[in-house]
């Protein structure tokens, strides 16, 4: 959500934290800030709205090469350049900025007005700034990183802050609790950053802090201890090379981009993975026996928004072919209702920035009740992989725009080869296993085929769906899952009201909706539910809805009862939400762009929501 850049070295600071702060617009923020130490001054600019208001106020020549930035996303406090960080103590000596909550912000805020401290912000992050230049004045022989230490123990909820002090030139203190934080090793210059993305400029050589971790940081390196004191050992990790690139090259956002990016992102999650000629797959992370395999009872998907609809398609993957018992969960419901957790299921925690908040929580909810979690994330050294410790990364790259789309079915794909490795162990024969694995290695060329072309009635789909006051998406099974995606990816983006349904639950109440002005996009691929799902098609006809259906290449019956159609290639039906979500993407994306929306950072989204 919010972003933390910093930087220690002989360049100048400003440029370096504003390319960072760039980089991490894609988190979703509204205000960004900058304090730089210049000699014998804390320099700070802060500026309600986007990077390029703040770089546009950052003189061209500010010196000073130890600095902190900061993009915003609102919590405590309204969009203010007040309540922007970084945030000062009242000596204007000291600089932080934080990620995260302090729960017990007010009562630390009473305490401190009472001795005498005054307020500039609304926000719990400046409670912060206060309580470390008391414990920085009371004794500063103990130095920086003992004053953080002290006041981060006074805190209660998760952060991720850096502190500069204008004592200390060259230094910056950085802690980490729920909230990430990574280091990146330069030539003579230390990087830090709530996203590795910020470093992939300036490095690849990266340390990830663990919760509890405070580290010091300057030109040479760094040095980790805990909370609770001792040094300690990170591991310096290499970012993989498709974390390089983040221009959108030749397309105009980044969301177009990344929907033209799945052939290659689907193509790098499926990469030895898939072994056809055995009819199986391999996926070193998860560590399971056959043994361990055929023992489990019940898998358990766990996500939030377009992970939660990936999670659907994985958990009816895993019942339909490899027959266990599977459900998906929303995180943030899951997390908070005592589930039952039995030392033979199985769960599979799925999150594109491995940082969701929610997710990370229902990991941590089924651990202590004995769970077994395995992450599905993106994101290389995230929380969640972390806490996970095994599972599976998706490959899909950056992904910037805030709206996921090369994610999710980077994601999909992950849980379709765990569900053919699970399924050869528990039910599936070895022809049926090559089938389904060469399946799955054609569809990245399938795929790229099929979006070379604007497929045809994607146009005036468009143009249903912008001038109608609601849209409602419709579909089965897995196709009901690819509908929520693409009602969400049409929230979103265009801003359209719209919901989905399971099709068959339309005339238990939402058919009551219904009029000329509803459009009713349908997923309906030709499989065993294609009769049942035209049966629907024509109740939402008889009540003066247009229908614009997703349909199976070379099926002739949809298109008779239809009023747009946007034909997909023929899959296995499990398979096929990787085609059916492909017209849902760019239907958003048009729709976005007819309507002139902010395409790539929606208002009031963040990317990676580390939030409750």
């Amino acid at each position: 959500m919010c972003g933390i850049v910093g930087y220690v070295g002989e360049r100048r600071a400003a440029p370096v934290i504003l390319d960072g702060l760039r980089r991490l617009e894609y988190r979703g923020y509204d205000s960004a800030g900058l304090a730089v130490i210049d000699q014998d001054e804390l320099r700070l600019v802060r500026r309600v709205g986007f990077v390029a208001a703040l770089a546009a106020a950052v003189p061209a020549d500010l010196p000073g090469s130890t600095g902190i930035g900061h993009t915003r996303w609102a919590t405590h406090g309204g969009v203010t350049e007040d309540n922007a960080h970084p945030h000062l103590d009242s000596t204007n000596r000291i600089a932080v900025v934080h990620n995260g909550i302090i729960e017990n912000h007010m009562p630390l805020r009473a305490r401190l007005q009472d001795e005498g401290v005054v307020f500039r912000s609304e926000t719990d992050t400046e409670v912060l700034a206060h309580l470390i230049s008391i414990f920085y004045k009371a004794d500063s022989t103990a130095g920086p990183e003992a004053a953080v230490r002290q006041a981060l123990e006074l805190v209660q909820g998760t952060y991720g802050v850096a502190v500069i002090f204008l004592d200390h030139p060259g230094l910056i203190i950085a802690a980490r609790n729920g909230s990430p934080l990574v280091v990146g090793k330069g030539n003579g210059e230390t990087f830090l950053a709530s996203d590795p993305h910020a470093l992939s400029a300036h490095t690849r050589e990266v340390v990830y802090l663990e919760d509890r971790d405070i580290v010091r940081i300057d030109a040479s390196g760094w040095t980790i201890s805990r909370m609770d004191g001792g040094g300690v050992s990170r591991a310096v990790e290499v970012l993989g090379e498709e974390w390089q690139d983040e221009g959108r090259g030749d397309y105009s956002h980044h969301m177009l981009k990344e929907i033209h990016e799945q052939p290659e992102s689907l193509a790098r999650c499926l990469r030895g993975r898939v072994v056809p000629d055995q009819g199986t797959a391999r996926l070193g992370g998860f560590e399971l026996s056959p043994r361990d395999i055929a023992a489990i009872r019940h898998l358990t998907v766990l996500g939030c928004g377009t992970s939660f609809h990936a999670g659907l398609v994985g958990a009816a993957a895993m019942e339909g072919l490899a027959r266990i018992p599977a459900s998906a969960e929303i995180a943030s419901e899951y997390r908070y209702r005592n589930p039952v957790v039995a030392a033979d299921d199985l769960y599979f925690a799925v999150s594109q920035s491995g940082e969701t908040a929610d997710t990370l929580g229902a990991v941590r909810e089924v651990q202590v009740k004995g769970g077994r979690v395995f992450g599905v994330v993106n994101v290389v050294g995230s929380s969640i992989a972390r806490t996970c410790g095994r599972g599976v990364y998706v490959h899909s790259g950056p992904e910037i725009a805030v709206a996921s789309t090369k994610a999710f079915t980077s994601q999909v794909a992950a849980m379709l080869v765990a569900a053919l490795s699970f399924a050869r162990t528990r039910a599936l024969g070895p022809h049926e296993g090559k089938a389904f694995g060469e399946e799955l290695l054609s569809v990245p060329e399938r795929v790229g085929e099929w979006l070379t072309a604007e497929p045809p009635g994607l146009m005036d789909a468009v143009e249903l769906c912008t001038s109608g006051k609601f849209v409602f998406f419709l579909g089965r099974g897995v196709s009901h899952a690819v509908a929520l995606e693409g009602a969400l990816k049409l929230k979103e983006v265009a801003y359209v009201p719209c919901m989905a349904y399971p099709a068959a639950e339309m005339k238990h109440g939402p058919i009551a909706l219904l009029d000329k002005r509803t459009p009713v996009v349908v997923v309906v691929p030709d499989d065993v539910m294609r009769d049942k799902t035209l049966s629907t098609i024509q109740e939402v006809r008889a009540r003066g809805a247009q229908v614009i259906a997703i349909h199976t290449v070379g099926d002739d019956q949809t298109p008779k009862v239809a009023d747009v159609c946007i034909p997909v290639p023929r899959s296995n039906p499990l398979i096929s939400p990787l085609f059916s979500v492909l017209p849902l993407q760019l239907l958003a994306y048009r729709a976005g762009l007819a309507l002139a929306r902010d395409i790539d950072r929606p208002r009031n989204l963040a990317k990676s929501v580390t939030v409750e």
